[in-house]
């Protein structure tokens, strides 16, 4: 078995920071709070952090590591329905499809949530019912997520958790 180093510690502070925000604003914080806000607002700079990091980054944290690709999502559920095994050293096709829909998302709940603060927009609904779907697609893509991540580390005997946490897989 190889250990590789694949997360770099920007990667998982990144990732852990956003874990412990956006649990805290989508679970425990009051949506009417200025401390949401300033969470929302430290949510945006991660995620502008993050896409900067996705060119500039270390090998693996780079988006050309793992580009958004239809086909190799549709060939790793391929690979699962035929209980095949592929262990990727960065991102899989899927878990990068899911990557990009969560920055995306991301964006799309900073942004409406700051559009519901400016006085052009006040009284508007629009912004505030995109941010609540928003949010709770969100919500929807990180379960899928963590049940994502569970399932892979069983399938594959790669513990995906535990590199986030130390940089290295074990493969």
């Amino acid at each position: 078995m190889a250990r590789i180093k694949v997360w770099d510690p920007f990667i998982r502070l990144f990732h852990w920071s956003l874990v412990i925000l956006f649990a805290a604003n989508s679970l425990f914080v009051d949506d009417d709070s200025t401390l949401h806000i300033w969470v929302g607002y430290a949510i945006l700079a991660l995620v502008g952090l993050r896409i900067v990091w996705g060119f500039v980054g270390t090998p693996h944290a780079r988006f050309a590591d793992f580009p958004p690709s239809l086909t190799g999502g549709m060939a790793q559920l391929s690979e699962m329905a035929t209980r095949r095994k592929h262990a990727h050293a960065g991102h899989s096709p899927l878990g990068a499809l899911m990557i990009y829909n969560l920055i995306l998302t991301l964006l799309v709940i900073s942004l409406s949530g700051y559009l519901m603060t400016t006085n052009m927009f006040w009284g508007t609904e629009w912004p505030e019912e995109l941010h609540e779907v928003a949010v709770a697609w969100a919500q929807i893509s990180v379960v899928a997520h963590i049940a994502a991540v569970f399932f892979e580390t069983r399938r594959l005997g790669v513990n995906l958790a535990r590199a986030m946490v130390t940089g290295y897989k074990n493969m």
